[in-house]
């Protein structure tokens, strides 16, 4: 196969990420479907589309931008593509709000040109009121409302403080809990719950540019380890411009906390918010993360009801989409039974052995959710009374679903590509394109299941190399921390990459080691107190399994390459056990885990004042007087998710010591490196060093 031109393909698609169809929206009766899909594989500008009877059409296209003629475009953090890169409907799917450039604008399913309102400055975050007369937007911190024909602009709740916002969400929980809103409408349209975020008391990050020392620092509140995180209150503010004060509880008052473990019963994060027909519904956690309290809200008085509490030893698990409440006001809640992660529909247990991984939506009583009995597949399932739970996917692969009416929109990532499928009461009705490019590179992965652990593991074999030939370097491409697979029955920009250095003549091993999700309650707590130790015992013992398998795996010759955590894998594995690494690409790694943020750290290594072996055991500074192979230091200056920092107090530990290393910062460039130029050239650089290092 032709592979010279790989690089630039991966950095020019973005990752094979332009292309793909996304956040897909089903109205209530069935009949439309809404989502978001670059022009091309291989262009940026995002497109607001409609699928209907089976057909699709553009809503919005920046280019085409209606009655205003000038192109706008919106670069989101993290974001790979420009245009519109999020939307948001009313109830009925028959309006449809999004941002460009800070503009708003409005586009209604039934006809018409995208239409764009004058408001009261930059806009973010603008969703329409579920009856689509009004459009709630923020600008500026404040939250603002405008009726859908752009007249009578107001605010509603203006911050008091310039650490002080209304509507979004902090840090934290955009970051490491997963919750990206900070309002939400109520049923009838007159109301919205909304969090104020205070970051006053949060310590501050800075972010220079040193290739343009004329332009200041950006200031970013960032809660550390063991540091204040924002305040999140919540409040009921009605369109008329009244405000009522949600009373939160300060604080669970669990008993029973082993002694000498760290107890924080102050109720510090909201990780879940949602008003439906019965009421706003919120879920909180306090600072610990081993309580959880889900809360029914009076809006009217702000008193609140005790609705579930959970508590565990370790830290409460909650599946994405839940609490939720079907038609009928029937509760479905995270549930957790023996080692498997579960749900609570009513009185109704998930079936035993099915590790939930999301909870979908409802129609109606019928919930949907994905979940899996075997990590490396991920199938979408539903539950209704009189039918049980039946499993709705079949093909090996990771599958989710968007759902409405009598329409399932399937979203299906295989070993064979990515398809998304439209099904009306059950039977095929369409489908939605997927115009991703098809890889120079043909994933070619192996799956393996190594060791006593039963490790799943993904080995990639050069396409011309004969078993007996030659002996192989091996390079480790894992991730393995918590929160993402790697290793699953579907084809991925990271299985192509994979492939990709396996062309190049090394032998590719990707494991999904202790921690990562899919495989019970005890598989992901097994980190617990370790952030590094166990997770590098189960590379090696993987990387071992599969060379007594494939005797062409040459275990005198093996580097390892990882960006974020398994950046931070990379650079311990080299440190910590020489006689297995022999070189190191470490991209991003958080090396010092009293820098990275509280929500994320505390939960597997308490409290750094409580705790403090935990964290000297995770770091990896304290050993860098052990570096003998060479090691790779990659970073964007502009990242702030893992700062510079971690790689510069490791680069500096190493210099102090004495032991020589490459570091290449890379300028204006954030956690995500997806840029043409950037990307294409890294994948080439960490080519030339691993080669030259391993004598590949």
């Amino acid at each position: 196969m032709e592979i010279s031109g790989f690089p630039r393909q991966f950095a020019r698609t973005r990752r094979f990420s332009l292309g793909v169809p996304r956040q897909f929206t089903v109205s209530p009766d069935g009949q439309r479907v809404l989502f978001v899909r670059s022009v091309s594989g291989g262009a940026p500008r995002g497109l607001l589309w409609l699928h209907e009877n089976g057909r699709e059409r553009v809503l919005a296209d920046p280019a085409s931008p209606g009655d205003d003629d000038r192109s706008t475009t919106l670069e989101r953090a993290r974001e790979n593509a420009t245009g519109v890169v999020a939307y948001a409907t009313d109830r009925e799917a028959r309006l449809a709000a999004f941002a460009l450039d800070g503009a708003l604008w409005t586009v209604r399913t039934d006809g018409g040109v995208p239409r764009r309102l004058t408001t009261a400055g930059p806009v973010t975050e603008p969703r329409p009121s579920p009856d689509g007369t009004s459009i709630a937007y923020i600008c500026r911190g404040a939250l603002h409302v405008i009726g859908a024909d752009g007249t009578d602009d107001r605010p509603l709740a203006r911050p008091e403080d310039p650490d002080v916002t209304y509507g979004l969400a902090d840090h934290t929980a955009t970051e490491s809990i997963g919750r990206t809103r900070g309002y939400w409408w109520s049923p009838d349209s007159d109301a919205l719950l909304v969090a104020r975020v205070d970051t006053s008391m949060v310590e501050r990050r800075y972010i220079a540019d040193p290739s343009n020392p004329a332009r200041p620092p950006r200031s970013v509140p960032y809660p550390a380890a063991g540091t204040a995180n924002a305040q999140t209150s919540l409040r009921v503010v009605t369109i008329a411009g009244g405000h009522t004060p949600v009373r939160l509880p300060a604080a669970a008052h669990e008993t029973g906390t082993p002694r000498g473990v760290w107890n924080a019963p102050a109720f510090e994060y909201v990780v879940t918010a949602g008003w439906d027909g019965a009421g706003p519904v919120v879920s909180l956690q306090t600072r610990d993360q081993r309580t959880m309290w889900t809360i029914a809200v009076d809006p009217a008085s702000g008193d609140v009801e005790l609705l579930t509490r959970t508590a565990d030893p370790a830290w409460v698990s909650f599946r994405p989409g839940t609490p939720l409440r079907t038609a009928a006001g029937t509760p479905v809640v995270s549930w957790q039974h023996a080692d498997a992660r579960m749900i609570r529909i009513g009185t109704t247990l998930s079936p035993d052995g099915l590790q939930v991984r999301e909870v979908l939506g409802a129609v109606g009583e019928r919930v949907f959710f994905t979940a899996s009995r075997e990590p490396t597949e991920v199938h979408v399932w539903s539950h209704e009374p009189g039918h049980g739970f039946v499993r709705l996917t079949d093909a090996p692969g990771v599958h989710s679903a968007a759902v409405g009416g009598d329409t399932i929109v399937l979203d299906s990532r295989t070993l064979d590509g990515h398809t998304v499928t439209v099904l009306h009461g059950g039977e095929p009705a369409g489908a939605i394109a997927v115009l991703t490019e098809e890889p120079l590179v043909t994933p070619r992965p192996i799956h393996l299941s190594l060791g006593r652990r039963e490790l799943r593991s993904r080995l990639h074999l050069p396409s011309w190399h004969q078993e007996g030939s030659r002996r192989l370097p091996v390079l480790l491409s894992p991730y393995s921390g918590p929160g993402l697979q790697v290793v699953t029955m579907a084809r991925a920009w990271y299985t192509a990459v994979c492939q990709w250095w396996a062309e190049q003549g090394f032998a590719v091993l990707a494991t999904d080691g202790r921690g990562t999700p899919g495989r019970g309650v005890e598989w992901e707590r097994g980190i617990l107190g370790d952030r590094l130790a166990p997770v590098l015992e189960d590379q090696i013992d993987a990387l071992h399994a599969a060379a007594e398998r494939y005797a062409d795996l040459d275990l005198d010759r093996v580097g390892i390459r990882g960006w974020s955590f398994s950046g931070y894998l990379a650079a311990g594995a080299v440190l910590l056990r020489p006689d297995v690494f022999h070189a190191a690409v470490a991209g991003a790694p958080p090396t010092d885990r009293r820098l990275y943020d509280t929500y994320w750290e505390e939960r597997f290594l308490g409290h750094p004042d409580v705790q403090p072996g935990n964290y000297e055991r995770s770091s990896l500074l304290p050993h860098a007087h052990r570096l003998t192979r060479p090691l790779m230091l990659v970073h964007g200056l502009a990242d702030d998710n893992v700062f510079p920092a971690h790689t510069l107090r490791l680069s500096a530990a190493l210099l102090a010591a004495g032991r020589p290393h490459t570091v290449l910062p890379l300028t204006g460039v954030g956690h995500l490196v997806a840029r043409e130029g950037v990307a294409d050239t890294l994948l080439q650089l960490e080519l030339d060093f691993l080669k030259r290092s391993l004598d590949a």
